[in-house]
């Protein structure tokens, strides 16, 4: 390659540099499509560090829950009593009235057989919609994109709110965008080195080894502009007016609230909210988390409601497992199995506690005995909510569960 074009295009991989994790390819066809959901958004909120379930949703009249929580139960007079077993933590009080209304569905122990304790391993079967034994490299979301958006160009049909790209909406042939702030992602993509990109690709046309390389480069960084464009374009279309805690959750939230108001064509949302690994003094830990989390969320759906986006909206909350049923030493408890997941949204079919309380006296190793498989709530969103083959995506037949 001649100087003056290496020189050129080491100007573009240095500035490259400054650009956070939301560069990533999504569809490279002359024809480009957009998704088409019928106006539907899933909306994924991951609680990171695996919740504890029994303290979220709580067992209160169970005794075996005091027996096993000597000092870190719930007592029975301070839980909101939502159900005949089951009630939720004080914390979440913002979310009773959704709860009455009918827009929350919770399923109790979620999980997948032979649980894996690992962070970062359960985290990934989740993510890929894997068994615990199969390691797989593209995520449920990402090959949902590769099975029913083939040609589309735009990164942000699906957008993760933060500094990096999840393995779940990563695919084989299509990826997410990743965005922590649409203004930043916008002054991103306007460095002015970026805008030598066209000049160096045809120059550096002369060595045909740079070629397939260059041309990655070049149709990632065009579509990514294109996107953070629309996107700040559509950010600017909406300012919610609704009032929401100070927290990084709510900021996400409320980023999600005003392209969805926008009218913005992204059909998948994404954020998270760390901090759940609780093995040392959890109870006021976890209880500031899930208050973060509980009003939060009631502010977000607010908004929604007050734009008439709700009935439009599915919300889905996860963690990557719960916690063990029996308290630990520290005023903690240590990496379990099974554990509760959150749905939201104005058109669920199924609302309240959707099946039975957790089994409490038939435990596995002193861990919860999974009822509901993860991959059947993803069967049930994937085909319900977003029209696709979810048997082709996750590469085996789930049954589905009804609750949309």
């Amino acid at each position: 390659m001649k100087r003056r074009n290496f020189l050129k295009i080491s100007a573009l991989a240095s500035s490259a540099l400054f650009i956070p994790g939301f560069v990533c390819k999504i569809g490279e066809s002359e024809n480009a499509k957009k998704l088409y959901t019928d106006g539907k958004k899933l909306v994924i909120i991951q609680l990171s560090g695996g919740n504890d379930g029994l303290n979220t949703c709580i067992p209160f009249q169970n005794d075996i829950y005091y027996k096993l929580r000597p000092s870190l139960h719930v007592k029975a007079n301070e839980v909101l009593a939502v159900g005949s077993e089951m009630g939720f933590n004080p914390a979440l009080a913002a979310l009773q009235g959704l709860y009455d209304q009918g827009d929350i569905g919770i399923l109790n122990s979620v999980g997948y057989p032979n649980p894996d304790r690992s962070h970062f391993r359960s985290m990934d079967i989740w993510h890929t919609g894997s068994a615990s034994n199969e390691y797989w490299d593209t995520g449920w979301l990402g090959r949902y994109l590769d099975a029913s958006c083939s040609g589309c160009v735009n990164p942000h049909t699906v957008l993760e709110i933060g500094e990096g790209l999840s393995l779940a909406v990563k695919g084989k042939e299509n990826k997410g965008l990743a965005a922590k702030d649409i203004a930043q992602l916008k002054r991103s993509t306007t460095n002015p080195y970026l805008h030598t990109l066209t000049e160096a690709h045809k120059q550096a046309a002369e060595s045909a080894s740079s070629i397939n390389d260059l041309d990655y480069l070049y149709k990632t960084m065009v579509e990514t502009e294109a996107s953070a464009e629309y996107l700040f374009k559509q950010s600017k279309i909406y300012k919610s007016k609704q009032t929401y805690p100070v927290n990084k959750l709510s900021k996400s939230l409320k980023t999600i609230a005003e392209l969805i108001c926008s009218g913005c064509d992204t059909s998948v949302y994404y954020a998270s909210l760390p901090g759940f690994d609780t093995h040392v003094r959890q109870k006021g830990q976890q209880d500031r988390l899930l208050k973060m989390y509980a009003d939060s969320v009631a502010a977000f759906v607010k908004d929604l409601k007050q734009n008439n986006q709700w009935d439009n909206t599915l919300v889905m909350t996860f963690s990557e497992f719960g916690r063990r049923v029996k308290q630990n030493a520290s005023g903690g408890t240590d990496h379990g199995t099974a554990n509760s997941l959150f749905l939201m949204g104005g058109k669920l079919k199924k609302a309240g506690f959707i099946n039975a309380a957790p089994n409490l006296s038939d435990l596995s190793k002193g861990d919860l005995k999974h009822q509901v498989d993860f991959r059947q709530v993803y069967a049930t969103i994937l085909e319900d909510w977003l029209g696709a083959k979810s048997e082709s995506i996750l590469q085996s037949r789930f049954d589905k569960l009804g609750f949309i």
